[in-house]
């Protein structure tokens, strides 16, 4: 039995949920999103209530629970995209390490030898302020996943925290070296 998997799915104003052939689209003010399931997952969409309601097959089975819990989660996190859409902010800190936007794509300056270049995937917009870069998009898993891969190519270290971080991390710092017979 999955807790999370048999909370129903409320729909706003303004959302046209659909199933056919184990594909989810979701249609909103800002754009629409489609998702394929498994075999096992069906969802209910009712209309009267304004709600959509997931299930598996057995929900018995550990893999179809599972299941269960994830294609509630992933229709949940549709709903919310097209409506509201998803935003991560990451902090670029460091000297000289800088981003630019030229021809769509993302330039990263981050002491390397060479510029780092980024082009963001369909239905994802960066905008870059300063020292903040701001991913947003409808779809969750790709303004993540972008976000993560922005990340990656500097991670914040522990000692001066130079790196990319996301503005709401938190980069646990490290003493550095004590002097041995300093003060002496």
């Amino acid at each position: 039995m999955s807790r999370i998997g048999k909370l129903p799915i409320s729909i706003p104003d303004g959302v046209t949920v659909s199933f056919k052939d184990h594909v989810l689209t979701v249609k909103g003010s800002m754009g629409e999103l489609t998702q394929s399931f498994p075999l096992q997952v069906s969802l209910d969409i009712q209309e009267a209530e304004k709600t959509v309601v997931v299930s598996v097959v057995n929900p018995k089975k550990k893999q179809q629970s599972a299941y269960w819990g994830m294609a509630r989660s992933i229709a949940e996190n549709m709903i919310i995209g097209v409506t509201e859409g998803y935003k991560k902010e990451l902090e670029i800190n460091g000297v000289g390490y800088r981003a630019a936007m030229e021809g769509g794509k993302i330039v990263l300056h981050l002491g390397y030898s060479h510029p780092i270049e980024l082009q963001p995937p369909e239905g994802v917009t960066v905008e870059v302020q300063k020292n903040i870069v701001t991913v947003s998009g409808i779809d969750k898993q790709a303004v993540g996943e972008f976000a993560a891969n922005i990340r990656k190519q500097r991670k914040p270290e522990p000692y001066k925290g130079k790196g990319i971080k996301y503005s709401d991390e938190l980069v646990r710092r490290k003493a550095g070296k004590q002097l041995k017979g300093a003060g002496e």
